[in-house]
């Protein structure tokens, strides 16, 4: 790899590796937070269906196996990972921990990179789980375009992932999480194709919606077993994810808050 310094790869990996086995430690004691991240994007899809039930799904391409299969890796998203670790990021940051972790040898980029490690890691776990359940019990049968499933999966971790960060830098206590959390969850569940697929809106809407933080990886998500994105509109989805990760890495370095807010 061109550009890498000798050595440089090995100890970022082990920093990184043993404050992501530290964090997973300390999310294992947060009963609350895993149950959260399990069981509601497993749980809160199935009681979508009846609105599934009364959107004319065939018209659009679709079936109920494949929209409740994308609403379920939306949900793990929105709970398993971004509302997740906006919790971890504030609750380090009150406890000191951040702090205490800049004093050593990680950069910003490492600690906030290992914090996140493991509900990432949980959250692609669930998105290849949900992938074998739904296959399984809904018949989704096999992706179409399988090509699309990863890079989807993977812009919605990272997208929910930077904007967790960005959210956390205005987050004053653990407590208040959850509050300044629901903006984002709202808005992606009702516009980003999790709850109704932007493929049974009007044009319009369906047009504005597809440029929210999420969207990218619904659209990418769906089309992996549908087939119905084309190459511009899969280009266009994946530019999207990387702007909105650009702006929300962008945001953190300049505003995220190391030491507590009073």
């Amino acid at each position: 790899m061109s550009g890498v310094a000798p050595g440089t790869l090995g100890p970022t990996a082990r920093r990184l590796r043993a404050l992501a086995r530290a964090e997973l430690a300390l999310l294992g004691r947060n009963r609350g937070a895993v149950f959260t991240a399990l069981a509601v994007p497993l749980a809160l899809p199935f009681t979508m269906r009846p609105v599934l039930d009364q959107l004319d799904l065939e018209k659009a391409g679709l079936n109920i196996g494949t929209v409740l299969l994308t609403t379920a890796i939306g949900f793990s998203f929105l709970f398993a990972v971004y509302t997740s670790l906006v919790s971890a990021y504030v609750a380090r940051r009150e406890e000191l921990v951040l702090k205490r972790l800049r004093t050593g040898e990680l950069s910003d980029a490492e600690i906030l990179t290992g914090t996140a490690l493991p509900v990432t890691a949980l959250g692609l776990a669930q998105a290849l789980v949900l992938c074998a359940g739904c296959a399984a019990l809904l018949h989704t049968g096999a992706p179409k375009a399988p090509y699309l499933l990863l890079p989807g999966v993977l812009a919605g971790l990272v997208v929910s992932a930077a904007l967790a960060a960005l959210t956390a830098s205005f987050t004053r206590t653990a407590e208040s999480a959850q509050v300044t959390a629901l903006p984002l969850v709202f808005v992606s569940m009702v516009g980003s194709g999790i709850t109704v697929p932007t493929e049974v809106m009007p044009d319009r809407l369906a047009s504005v919606c597809e440029l929210l933080p999420l969207s990218p990886a619904i659209r990418l998500v769906r089309a992996s077993w549908t087939g119905q994105l084309s190459a511009y509109e899969t280009l266009g989805a994946l530019a999207t994810a990387l702007a909105w990760t650009i702006v929300a890495v962008f945001a953190v370095r300049r505003w995220f808050r190391w030491e507590p807010r009073r």
